[in-house]
């Protein structure tokens, strides 16, 4: 199966709430960094093998129809390459709330050290998400800077005609115009905020030393299931 739609935008820009909105109305599964980490044992070694130049991309994406989020999104230039028919998505956000979303989150020195000890995982973040972030993840100037110039790269590399930049707060209607698809009766989901976040980052931090894979795997599969009861509670209960 080829990915239909790329997510081109970084993460904290509503791209959780993305994934369960493209899987609602049809486009998923949708592959997100949930979905790695939910299948870390046998994903962690395909993601590192595609950083360094050998791409597993259709063993990664086997039965996916979209990807939003890191990994995928670092190398959303390669898979515009490889799958030529999709469309691509542009999530974003103001800037600066971006800078203090994932400085509170993802790019936390509490989320990093979480990591730390596994070398896998370690090498994982250092090559799909971090690149040379390491030493301005603090520094607001340059990671605003970062921001705008990727939004920027994206939006002047893609044919108009194919690319959607979205805020999640526009909702259903440019989404479902974009893709030719029906607007759902269900309000757009609005999940995995930074208190979601961090509070199920801190149930994992509880374990002492790097969380086994496993319990990884277990955690992300529950919270997941957490946000689209949350976000479609009719559908899935």
């Amino acid at each position: 199966m080829a990915l239909k739609v790329i997510g081109a935008g970084l993460g904290r820009t509503g791209t959780l709430s993305l994934k369960l909105a493209l899987e609602h109305i049809g486009l998923g599964p949708c592959y997100h960094m949930s979905e790695m980490i939910a299948q870390v044992r046998s994903h962690l070694p395909l993601w590192i093998e595609s950083a360094k130049g050998n791409p597993q991309w259709d063993t990664i994406f086997a039965g996916h129809q979209s990807t939003t989020d890191y990994p995928g999104c670092m190398f959303w230039r390669d898979l515009v390459a490889k799958y030529p028919e999709a469309k691509v998505i542009l999530t974003t956000r103001d800037a600066d709330k971006w800078f203090e979303s994932g400085a509170a989150t993802v790019f936390s020195a509490e989320h990093r050290a979480m990591f730390d000890g596994n070398p896998m995982m370690a090498e994982f973040f250092r090559l799909t998400v971090f690149g040379d972030l390491e030493d301005r993840l603090g520094d607001r100037a340059k990671m605003v800077e970062y921001f705008n110039a990727w939004n920027q790269a994206v939006i002047d590399e893609v044919p108009a005609e194919k690319l959607l930049v979205y805020r999640a707060g526009d909702g259903w209607e440019p989404l479902c115009e974009f893709l030719g698809v029906p607007v759902p009766a269900e309000p757009y989901p609005r999940v995995n905020s930074r208190e979601e976040m961090t509070g199920r980052t801190s149930q994992i931090e509880s374990h002492a030393g790097p969380p086994p894979p496993e319990v990884l795997e277990a955690s992300v599969r529950e919270y997941l299931d957490e946000l689209r009861l949350k976000a479609f509670p009719t559908v899935a209960g």
